[in-house]
């Protein structure tokens, strides 16, 4: 049934209408209430909806605002339909298109009247227990703000987004003893109290890019304590890569002079230096260098002088720093692209990320007993590109119903290595930990029993070390061991990349 063909709404003079006067009724208190922007999103919408509803901490305690930003399709007859079976569904429909995600976020929390905010996109969905997990972990420890596991979904199978986010179970910690905390700030798997928000006027900013960035980092600033979860919230549908949103409309020249007034922004905010290095690093190493240069359109453009003066856009906003900016880095490779556009090596630098997206597999240089990715073509100041953590295979063996590996590991952190993680490839959140042996002189041995291996189901696994709580390396090899046991084929093979993967049939 088609409700809006033909259909006047009686917008109010801020430019909006809510479906049946809902707000004005509403009287039930309501524990969270859950934001989504919509915009033609009538493929997505129903699951997406469906999977607020159908929320273990039982709908009738969700306020449930979706802000319809003047859709084409059908998405308005389906926010119609749902808001006519649900008194705790109100729909908002804007009589003008924003072009941003941004404002219609801002008009939920604005009508929102819950002691808790998330958000959820509107071509995204929860897990059944997300809201309940993450209102009582709020609720338990009166912390500000806290985030849990997000599973990218797409055609080729999953993976974990941000996995410092949900790597353990933190109750009241600081979020600045989280190193990459500022990273992957989507709008995804995080409840916030929501007079963190409103009491600070924290708002995205009405930009096509980077508004979620900017108004999370905003949050973190202003919130004293944190919490992380292991817990499975949130999946980001990428099954067809949503051709239609706005981040793929948007070119990297726009996309970097809305990373330029994100920078602006923080930095007007004169924090702590350490504070603010942790929060403009995502901004000046990803999203400045890795953004600009280590892509395909950089490698294909016959324009890089646009690139290149774009960067220098970039960094004339480093020359107030209290600080050197790039000491922050966290790929040693981007601080030598640094230094060789500083040097106008720009030649160098081209090369530099053609190598790093064709070589795969790395020639490797061992000195002092720390590793080093050799990049033949550099001269020699900066051949040798330090890499933080590196893991090489010696041998490997089926015996006596057990499997062995043993291997070197080279690096800063071979001290905080804790287990190895076997991830399925299509689906992670199967995942199983092994504890790990690796001595000061970084041996380390992994020892599996084959009736543990034979109780994964048959799939393709992905394996790594795993230091530093979340950071994760493989284990390169140059050779397969296999072993049939109770008429299951286990292989220990080679991956494209020359790492240690596992397949179990």
């Amino acid at each position: 049934m088609k409700f809006t063909k033909n259909r006047p709404f009686d917008y109010n003079a801020d430019g909006y209408y809510v479906v049946d006067n809902k707000l004005e009724s509403k009287v039930s208190k309501t524990k969270v209430s859950v934001v989504t922007p919509v915009y033609n999103a009538e493929k997505y919408l129903r699951k997406t909806i469906d999977s607020v509803i159908n929320q273990t901490i039982g709908f009738e305690n969700i306020e449930y605002l979706l802000i319809d930003d003047c859709s084409t399709d059908s998405s308005r007859d389906i926010l119609l339909e749902y808001s006519s079976k649900y008194d705790n569904i109100i729909a908002v429909f804007l009589e003008c298109n924003t072009g941003t995600p941004g404002q219609p976020r801002n008009l939920g929390i604005q009508l929102s009247t819950s002691k808790y905010i998330t958000f959820l996109d509107a071509d995204d969905w929860l897990e059944p227990n997300g809201l309940e997990v993450l209102h009582n972990i709020l609720e338990e420890t009166g912390d500000d703000y806290v985030v849990g596991k997000t599973i990218q979904l797409k055609s080729g199978g999953s993976k974990i987004v941000g996995e410092h986010e949900s790597c353990q179970e933190r109750r009241n910690v600081s979020p600045y003893s989280i190193p990459h905390i500022f990273q992957h700030l989507g709008p995804r798997a995080r409840m916030v109290r929501a007079n963190v928000i409103k009491d600070n006027g924290i708002a995205f900013p009405e930009m096509k890019f980077a508004e979620d960035k900017q108004f999370f980092m905003d949050v973190l600033i202003h919130c004293n304590k944190i919490s992380t979860t292991k817990a499975p919230i949130y999946y980001l549908n990428r099954l067809d890569d949503n051709n239609n949103s706005l981040t793929k409309q948007t070119n990297i020249m726009q996309k970097t002079d809305s990373n330029i007034k994100v920078i602006d922004y923080i930095i007007n905010k004169n924090l702590e230096p350490e504070k603010e290095k942790m929060i403009l690093n995502r901004l000046y190493e990803f999203d400045s260098i890795t953004r600009l240069f280590n892509t395909g359109h950089f490698q294909k453009t016959k324009m890089k002088r646009l690139y290149y003066n774009k960067f220098n856009e970039i960094l004339k906003t480093t020359n107030g720093l209290r600080y050197e900016f790039s000491d922050n880095f966290f790929n040693p490779l981007n601080k030598v692209a640094y230094q060789l556009f500083k040097e106008g090596k720009k030649k160098q630098l081209e090369k530099l990320f053609e190598w790093e997206k064709k070589e795969k597999v790395k020639n490797i240089l061992i000195k002092d007993n720390l590793p080093y990715h050799v990049a033949p073509f550099l001269e020699e100041k900066y051949r040798n590109i330090r890499v933080p953590m590196l893991a090489i295979f010696k041998e490997d063996r089926f015996y006596d119903n057990k499997y062995y590996l043993e291997f070197m590991v080279y690096g800063d952190y071979v001290d905080n290595i804790t287990d190895v993680i076997i991830r399925d490839r299509e689906d992670v959140n199967r995942e199983y930990s092994i504890p790990v042996q690796v001595d000061r002189g970084g041996h380390g041995k992994l020892e599996v029993d084959l009736e543990i291996l034979n109780q994964l189901p048959s799939s393709s696994y992905a394996m790594f070390l795993r230091y530093n709580d979340y950071n994760k390396i493989n284990i390169r090899k140059i050779n397969d061991n296999q072993i049939e046991y109770q008429n299951r084929d286990f292989i220990f093979y080679t991956t494209i990349h020359s790492n240690v993967g596992l397949k179990v049939q």
